[in-house]
C-alpha cells in the first residue's frame, strides 16, 4: 500500500483512509513517530456510543456547579479541546452555561479551539480534581497545551473552585459499577 505523508498538515494517504501522524518528539522527547487514533470510522461510532454519557454528565455537574462558570468569564464561549491521546477521539468542551457543549469529537473535527489540552486520560481526570500539579505535568511533557494559555488558567481556576471530587461525582452518577470503574482505572494508573 502506497503512502504519501502531506507535509502541510501532519496526515498521511494510505489510499483507503487517511491517518494522522505526529511526531512523539516534539511532544514528548521520545524519538518514534505515534499514529493517534481517532481517524477512523470506529472513532466516529466511539464518539456516538459515549454522547448520551457525556451529555448527562456535563447536565449534571452543570447544575450542581453553577458557580463554575463565573470565573471564567469571557471564555465562557470559548471552545476547548481536550485530548485524552489513549481514546479513539477528542472531546470538546464549551462551558457556556447558555450553550453548554461537551462532545465528542473525532480528532480530525474542523474546528479552531481556543486551546487543546493533551495527555493521558487519567491525568486530565486527576488535574480535573486538583490531585495533580498541572505545572508539573506541562513541564514533564506528560501534559501538553497549545492555543491561549489564559484561557486554560481561567478553566483551571474555575475547577480549583469547585468542592469536592467531580470524577467520584461523575462515577457516583453510574452507582456501584461506576465507582468500581473508576477506583479500577486510579489503581491501574499508579500501577
Amino acid at each position: 500500500m502506497a503512502r504519501k505523508m502531506n507535509k502541510a498538515n501532519g496526515y498521511m494517504d494510505t489510499g483507503a483512509q487517511k491517518t494522522r501522524e505526529i511526531n512523539v518528539e516534539e511532544h514528548s522527547g521520545l524519538s518514534a513517530r505515534l499514529r493517534l487514533p481517532g481517524q477512523t470510522g470506529l472513532a466516529r461510532l466511539a464518539c456516538l456510543a459515549v454522547q448520551p454519557l457525556l451529555t448527562r454528565v456535563v447536565g449534571r455537574i452543570a447544575a450542581r456547579h453553577p458557580s463554575l462558570f463565573a470565573r471564567l468569564g469571557d471564555y465562557r464561549q470559548a471552545d476547548f479541546l481536550i485530548d485524552p491521546v489513549e481514546f479513539p477521539f477528542a472531546l470538546h468542551l464549551r462551558p457556556d452555561p447558555d450553550d453548554l457543549v461537551f462532545r465528542a469529537v473525532p480528532r480530525h473535527l474542523d474546528m479552531k479551539p481556543v486551546a487543546v489540552i493533551r495527555g493521558r486520560f487519567l491525568l486530565l481526570l486527576e488535574l480535573i480534581d486538583a490531585e495533580q500539579d498541572g505545572d508539573a505535568a506541562f513541564f514533564s511533557r506528560e501534559l501538553e497545551i497549545t492555543g491561549d494559555t489564559e484561557a486554560v488558567v481561567r478553566l483551571r481556576n474555575a475547577l480549583d473552585d469547585v468542592d469536592g471530587s467531580i470524577a467520584q461525582e461523575t462515577a457516583a452518577m453510574f452507582g456501584p459499577p461506576g465507582r468500581a470503574i473508576l477506583s479500577r482505572l486510579r489503581r491501574n494508573y499508579l500501577d
